[in-house]
């Protein structure tokens, strides 16, 4: 719970994170996505039906690939096997720059598990904090399917 109360802090109560404000970030990148063709994925999306959202993204690069290459992609992207792969959960970075043993890259991989992490006021802290800062913008973010 440290951790997740120290990420909410950063995104709730200072200005701005290593990319500025998450706020602006994200909502930036929302209200341009249409005229500056932005794909947006969303995690939940991609948990659900990873083959799907494989071929958004192929359509979205306008390519086309063989079934058996969309299925071997499925399986190469899956939590388990990014989790283990050193070029995706940051391990081949030493600890001076990305400690691991503080809080790992990739933690479970399960869509809802900040529940686990958040106490109650944090997450209502954070509902207000986001309802001020997103209110006029329609981000269809899920947190559970």
């Amino acid at each position: 719970k440290k951790r997740c109360k120290q990420l909410q802090y950063s995104i709730t109560r200072q200005k701005t994170m290593g990319w500025g404000s998450w706020y602006d970030h994200v909502k930036g990148y929302w209200e341009e996505r249409e005229k500056r063709n932005i794909l947006f994925l969303f995690y939940e999306d991609m948990k659900e039906n990873p083959r799907r959202e494989i071929e958004r993204i192929m359509k979205y690069l306008d390519l086309y690939l063989p079934d058996d290459v969309i299925s071997h992609i499925v399986e190469m992207t899956t939590f388990k096997n990014m989790e283990e792969n050193p070029m995706v959960n940051y391990s081949f970075f030493g600890k001076e720059i990305f400690d691991q043993t503080i809080s790992k890259f990739m933690r479970k991989g399960e869509i809802g598990d900040w529940k686990n992490h958040f106490t109650p006021e944090q997450s209502a802290e954070f509902d207000e904090d986001y309802q001020k800062k997103m209110k006029n913008v329609n981000i269809p973010f899920r947190a559970q399917f």
